[in-house]
């Protein structure tokens, strides 16, 4: 049975942190290998696309403690678990929403989603990156590490699925948990289409990658 995003993510919170660290291949090395790669200056301005319960922003704050941070995500329960991690720290704010409704603001240095945006469709993408990279800086740029189809033919299987599992659940439109990873080529083209000037992959660790692309 297909689950409701947030809930999905809520119904697993105790041990969330511990599988993501794991039990998911090559955690050990992409999350400080993302929180390597934003901004060193404090101060400066990140905005954190699916925070969760901040993973990336456990190793983001051991480079960069004087960051000022906003991070979105839909569960109010994960966000509950990242401000105990981080108590009293000045310069964190959390949002409770969806980043595809939310708006962005303005002038941020640099954006970061890590193990996120791989249950989305390239068209809900895509709006997202325009919006986005029009709240970054000029000299802003976006860091996305997540999940990825190893074949287009495989990327149209997950989608396809999930129209089936929608289908003979009877399910309205929503968000639901279900991984529908785009191949790295497609996501860095929908980036480009986007606007940003240069997309690129950065790392590879079998199905998860890192990308960067520049305003």
């Amino acid at each position: 049975m297909l689950e409701e995003m947030a809930a999905f993510f809520e119904k697993r919170l105790d041990g969330y942190d511990k599988h993501m660290k794991t039990e998911i291949d090559s955690s050990g090395e992409f999350y400080p290998f993302t929180a390597s790669l934003l901004p060193a200056r404090p101060g400066c301005r990140v905005l954190d696309l699916g925070c969760g319960t901040g993973l990336e922003l456990e190793e983001y704050f051991k480079l960069n403690p004087g960051a000022l941070v906003t991070g979105i995500d839909l569960s109010p329960a994960m966000l509950e678990a990242l401000r105990r991690k981080f108590p009293g720290r000045e310069g964190l704010e959390l949002i409770r929403g969806s980043y595809f409704d939310t708006p962005l603001g303005e002038g941020w240095d640099a954006a970061v989603s890590v193990e996120s945006l791989h249950h989305f469709t390239a068209e809900a993408k895509l709006d997202l990156y325009r919006r986005l990279r029009a709240a970054l800086r000029p000299e802003g740029y976006f860091i996305l590490t997540d999940y990825f189809a190893e074949s287009e033919a495989l990327e149209d299987t997950y989608f396809e699925d999930l129209r089936l599992l929608r289908e003979a659940e009877g399910l309205p439109p929503g968000s639901y948990h279900y991984d529908t990873p785009l191949t790295v080529e497609h996501e860095l083209e929908i980036l480009r289409q986007s606007g940003f000037s240069r997309a690129e992959l950065l790392k590879r660790w079998g199905s998860t990658c890192t990308l960067r692309a520049d305003v």
